[in-house]
């Protein structure tokens, strides 16, 4: 499903699948929980970054492009993804990778040369620069292979980290509309969903979904995985509804008080273990037999747990826990450590 006209690549398999989590709910005595599979998304291992890139690439193949260059981290769902999907349409993809190669590829970046880019260039790796600095630098170098790619005669086109915030929200507003017509079917309508916030056009989509399909009667609570302070990241996701307001011409505006973020669970910084984390990882894998991600739905999980652990929703409420995917960096030579007592 999408919003209106917009111009869209089909390059996932949609609906993902919506499960009930009868087993998790009835351990934790809260809540009627299901979890939305967007780690089921059918190209390139899956993740919430496709319904994203269908509209990215649409808008490549709208310019004419015959490159992607993206930028990400070593362990990028979105870099995996973006290969993946240009792969599926022909294009060559180049890689800017923030931070020093590793002397082995583990979790997504062993899968970003199975996928094989055109090019991989690793940047910033000498000097411990800042993480605004490490993106200025990432930035810098994607915008001087793509000046070498225009005198070269090939049509570049350049995707952010995570995607432009526009795309996520096109997607993710879609992807509302999408559950709750899959919760109708089962005969109920949605509480609350709950997602990680990382680079935050994810959860945009959401609250502009919960907006424009639930009539604000659910609300979208992201668990924050990132450092930024609560008020920035409200700050940022602010700006990126009123764009999107603005890009579909809505006759009314996302009141920024629907905005909820929880930033609690982030624990010592990015993609860094936690306890409630690991806690969250095992009880959905030993309850459910699915399988959640370290770095995003892992600590987004442990949020919902501690919401429902808090008494915030009731028996009767019905929530819908958005499956990510990044599945992948559970086998990252950073985060293998953590489970390895399990």
């Amino acid at each position: 499903m999408q919003i209106g006209k917009l111009d869209r690549i089909e390059l996932g398999v949609f609906p993902t699948p919506i499960q009930e989590l009868k087993n998790l709910s009835k351990q934790l005595g809260g809540p009627r929980l299901l979890i939305k599979r967007d780690d089921l998304t059918g190209l390139g291992l899956g993740g919430n970054k496709l319904r994203k890139l269908e509209y990215a690439m649409a808008e490549a193949r709208a310019l004419g492009a015959t490159a992607i260059i993206t930028i990400g981290g070593p362990q990028s769902n979105h870099v995996r993804l973006t290969t993946a999907a240009a792969n599926r349409l022909g294009l060559k993809t180049i890689l800017v990778l923030r931070g020093e190669e590793p002397s082995r590829a583990t979790g997504n970046l062993l899968i970003d040369k199975i996928l094989g880019p055109d090019e991989i260039h690793f940047v910033g790796a000498e000097g411990f620069p800042s993480k605004t600095e490490l993106d200025r630098i990432a930035d810098d170098k994607a915008a001087e292979i793509a000046a070498r790619l225009e005198a070269e005669g090939e049509t570049p086109y350049v995707i952010p980290n995570g995607c432009r915030a526009i795309h996520g929200a096109y997607g993710y507003a879609s992807c509302v509309l999408e559950t709750v017509v899959q919760l109708r079917d089962l005969g109920t309508a949605p509480t609350a969903f709950v997602s990680a916030i990382g680079t935050s056009s994810t959860y945009t989509g959401l609250v502009l979904g919960t907006h424009l399909y639930t009539d604000d009667e659910a609300e979208a609570i992201g668990i924050s995985v990132v450092a930024t302070p609560a008020v920035d990241l409200k700050q940022r996701i602010g700006g990126q509804l009123d764009e999107a307001c603005a890009v579909l011409r809505l006759t009314s505006a996302v009141p920024h008080e629907a905005i909820r973020i929880c930033d609690e669970y982030v624990g010592a910084g990015y993609g860094l273990p936690t306890d409630t984390m690991r806690e969250a990882v095992l009880l959905t894998a030993r309850s459910e037999g699915i399988l959640l991600d370290p770095v995003y739905t892992g600590k987004a999980m442990a949020g919902l747990i501690g919401l429902v652990r808090s008494g915030t929703f009731t028996s009767d409420d019905v929530v819908v826990f958005m499956h990510t995917g990044g599945v992948p960096g559970m086998f990252a030579d950073t985060q293998i450590e953590t489970f390895q007592s399990a």
